[in-house]
């Protein structure tokens, strides 16, 4: 499978994570570990939550400056068996969980 393949598949499943997201719940880190799940991302719901956030911030902040850097990123820190695909949920989850206003970075890597 080619690059942009990969890379459009991806992106793919990222927007999926945000148009499927649930419904917001008293507590955004069970709402974010259920939204794994369903993507088939587990581990511990605290160190899943924490990555979510430290990704936002990584983008806030401008240490990832794109949405591949960002799935770079978090590919690095999940289980080591994780997809690429997973790699991109995971960062549509976290963005539309913990900071919605960067939905942005999603559809430029879309462009």
């Amino acid at each position: 499978m080619s690059f942009s393949t990969r890379m459009a598949t991806g992106l793919a499943a990222a927007a999926v994570a945000v148009l499927l997201a649930p419904a917001a719940q008293a507590d955004p880190d069970i709402a974010f570990a259920d939204q794994l799940h369903e993507f088939g991302i587990y581990g511990p719901r605290d160190y899943n939550a924490w990555l979510g956030k430290i990704t936002c911030k990584r983008l806030a902040r401008g240490v990832d400056g794109d949405a591949y850097a960002s799935a770079f990123f978090v590919s690095r820190n999940l289980d080591r068996d994780s997809t690429q695909s997973q790699a991109w949920q995971f960062v549509g989850a976290a963005i539309n969980t913990y900071c919605p206003d960067r939905i942005g970075v999603l559809q430029n890597a879309a462009q």
